[in-house]
């Protein structure tokens, strides 16, 4: 199929029936080790499905957000790209099934669902599980909703060329960006902050989204690249869009670390006893070097790999570190999440690998599976034509 709109062609292909193979063998190997951990390790097991959710969701979410920021700032670089984003941003229909491995376990996984003391005592209004699956339900229904608004809108316009679609969609995206930062902060709070449910961090919602949206973006750029170098993208895209994408993820590492920073310094200045055995379990013992590992890893890797702008232009270069990026918020989960039930310190099982492979079989499946489905660019948008021409 080929299309022009203001001297735009595009011509739309199939994907490699390879692409897909790799996805579904990759996804159903992570499935049937992910099952055997549950036999033997069941435990480990629950709480890597934890990991899995969160960083799914992230990912979806984020993806969904920056087509929002796309609309609501006007920006036109990214126009070319947007429906990569928002396919990848159909993660968040997906969201219940990778939940329900969680939610029949949450005793097992939430101290605050089986006991209680002063402090739990306090916070159960808040920490019960009614309440806790009534927001998961209009957290995933909220996002579900915007993303079929989004999408449906952007598709249309593909056939019409109806400019009115992208002033609804910029109206709408002033509303969903409050509505995001609730939402992303309430999920990561119910889900990761609340497994220490004695603990608490005002900056830990804001932290846990810096670290989804530099994983977004380096999926995102995997993703752009991989198809615009093989020709399945339109004819104008360059270096200079891979730049933005890289200093996204740049900016996105350097604000992770400023949120990181900015609650571990304010928590060892305080010196609360509510707070600081957060910090001290993950800074005793062979945590510290996974602790000092995520400094290198999430900042001072890409602070150096980043930086250059030659390297933001490289498509091979970004393909690196955007695989280096999504392995740093992988290791911020893992950092997060196992001293929960592995204090002394850390030892990596077959268990995460398992779910590693789902989320990247998963990913690999949902991109080969739309791509079948609609174009790969969003060809009926007004920006498209000055999206092409951005140069920096």
């Amino acid at each position: 199929m080929s299309s022009t709109t203001h001297a735009i062609h595009y011509e739309k292909k199939n994907l490699p029936a390879l692409a897909g193979t790799i996805g579904w063998g990759v996804l159903i190997a992570g499935l049937a080790v992910a099952g055997a951990s549950f036999a033997m390790d069941p435990l480990r097991a629950k709480y890597s499905s934890i990991m899995l959710f969160m960083f799914l969701a992230g990912v979806g979410v984020c993806s969904l957000f920056m087509v929002a920021i796309e609309y609501l700032a006007g920006a036109v670089w990214s126009t070319p790209l947007r429906r990569v984003f928002e396919i990848l941003a159909s993660t968040v229909l997906f969201l219940p099934l990778f939940a329900l491995p969680i939610l029949p376990f949450m005793q097992d996984l939430y101290l605050w669902t089986h006991e209680t003391d002063e402090i739990l005592a306090r916070k159960a209004a808040y920490l019960n599980q009614p309440f806790f699956l009534i927001r998961l339900a209009l957290i995933l229904g909220i996002w579900i909703l915007f993303y079929k608004l989004y999408s449906s809108r952007s598709l249309k316009q593909d056939t019409t060329g109806d400019q009115q679609m992208t002033h609804k969609n910029v109206k709408m995206s002033a509303l969903f960006i409050p509505v995001f930062g609730i939402s992303i902060t309430a999920l990561a709070i119910d889900f990761l902050m609340s497994l220490e449910p004695h603990w608490f961090s005002t900056m830990f919602g804001v932290n846990f989204f810096a670290g989804s949206l530099v994983a977004a973006l380096g999926v995102l750029t995997i993703a752009v690249i991989l198809l615009n170098e093989n020709g399945y993208l339109i004819k104008g895209i360059i270096g200079d869009h891979y730049y933005s994408l890289g200093f996204g993820m740049f900016a996105g590492c350097v604000f992770w670390t400023y949120t990181a920073f900015s609650q571990g310094m304010l928590i060892w200045y305080a010196n609360l006893p509510e707070e600081t055995p957060w910090f001290l379990h993950r800074w005793e013992g062979s945590w510290k070097v996974i602790t000092i590992a995520l400094i290198l890893v999430h900042f001072i890797g890409p602070l150096f790999g980043l930086i250059q702008r030659k390297n933001k232009r490289n498509p091979h270069r970004m393909l690196f570190m955007a695989a280096w990026v999504i392995f740093a918020h992988m290791l911020d989960l893992y950092w997060i999440v196992v001293p929960v039930f592995q204090p002394k310190g850390p030892t990596l099982a077959l268990t995460e690998f398992g779910f590693i492979a789902i989320a990247v079989g998963f990913l690999i499946v949902l991109v080969t599976q739309q791509a079948k489905k609609k174009n790969l660019v969003a060809i009926g948008d007004p920006k498209l034509q000055r999206g092409l021409a951005f140069r920096l």
